[in-house]
């Protein structure tokens, strides 16, 4: 394993990260995300795309909800399927991370399906505890392990990673400096992928909706052009962008119907509608010039 050059006591280093980690570690028994784990055992910590099967809203009462959140764990499955399918060419042999792993659920499944050695990072201590009693429940701690460090200076080897990607994590840190990390960790022809919410600054600064996602969760979402700017800075070439906007909209219009409805569905709808919010795939290998 490459060896830390940071420690636990400095990976927190302002009050604004503390009160995110402290968000995530509090939030321990958020339905949300574990009701949609127990489904099949993979936990993960963003939503959805894909065509919504609406007859799970029909039948029996009794079993409506649990047919409810199997439908809405099915597309936040599908969403990470999409991503590992844009991860490029990674053998066995091969590290990527996942940064801002969650509870680990998408570093399982890119273990599975590359077979490679998988590194998580988080800066809440909660989440790394329980997705490395995950990977101790599957039999993969040779393969996967997660770790209590920072994104913006991970401490990991450089030129060590194939891959690297982003799942709705980004909005909590600085782009340009996680972008000069992870240009530093991958190797040439590296690839990084993301998915993000992102603000649509072509109308101008944050929404009333926008503004009240980044309440609800202590995040600061930017702009579009804000992720492009920092890519080129950063050795970056994007080779794909894809807007997941409307694939992700059936998604927030179930869960508002479902029992995990925690009222934020309301302005992410608004912000999607109205069109001064985007879902968006970005994949960018980073190429030496």
């Amino acid at each position: 394993m490459p060896q830390s050059i940071t420690t636990p006591n400095n990976v927190l280093r302002s009050e604004y990260q503390k009160s995110v980690a402290n968000y995530w570690n509090t939030n321990q028994n958020d339905p949300v995300n574990l009701l949609l784990g127990q489904v099949d055992g993979y936990f993960h910590h963003h939503y959805g795309i894909g065509d919504v099967d609406w007859s799970v809203l029909e039948g029996l009462e009794s079993t409506r909800n649990d047919r409810t959140i199997r439908e809405l764990h099915r597309l936040e499955h599908a969403q990470a399927e999409f991503l590992l399918d844009r991860l490029g060419d990674i053998g066995p042999g091969d590290r990527v991370m996942d940064a801002g792993s969650g509870r680990g659920g998408t570093s399982f499944m890119v273990n599975e399906r590359f077979g490679c050695q998988v590194d998580g990072v988080s800066i809440s201590e909660y989440q790394v505890g329980f997705a490395n009693d995950q990977a101790a429940e599957r039999g993969v701690t040779d393969k996967v392990e997660f770790h209590f460090r920072n994104m913006l200076d991970t401490g990991f080897e450089t030129a060590s990673r194939r891959a690297i990607w982003t799942n709705e994590t980004t909005m909590y840190v600085d782009l340009h400096k996680l972008f000069k990390e992870f240009s530093r960790l991958l190797v040439d022809g590296g690839r990084y992928v993301c998915i993000t919410g992102c603000y649509n600054d072509v109308l101008g600064g944050r929404s009333r909706a926008v503004s009240q996602i980044d309440a609800q969760y202590i995040c600061n979402i930017h702009p579009r052009s804000e992720y492009f700017k920092a890519l080129a800075a950063n050795d970056f070439v994007p080779i794909e962008v894809t807007d997941l906007t409307a694939a992700t909209i059936p998604y927030w219009e179930l869960r508002a119907k479902s029992s995990v409805a925690t009222g934020v569905e309301d302005p992410f709808l608004t912000a999607y509608k109205e069109g001064s919010f985007h879902y968006l795939l970005i994949v960018a290998d980073r190429v030496v010039r």
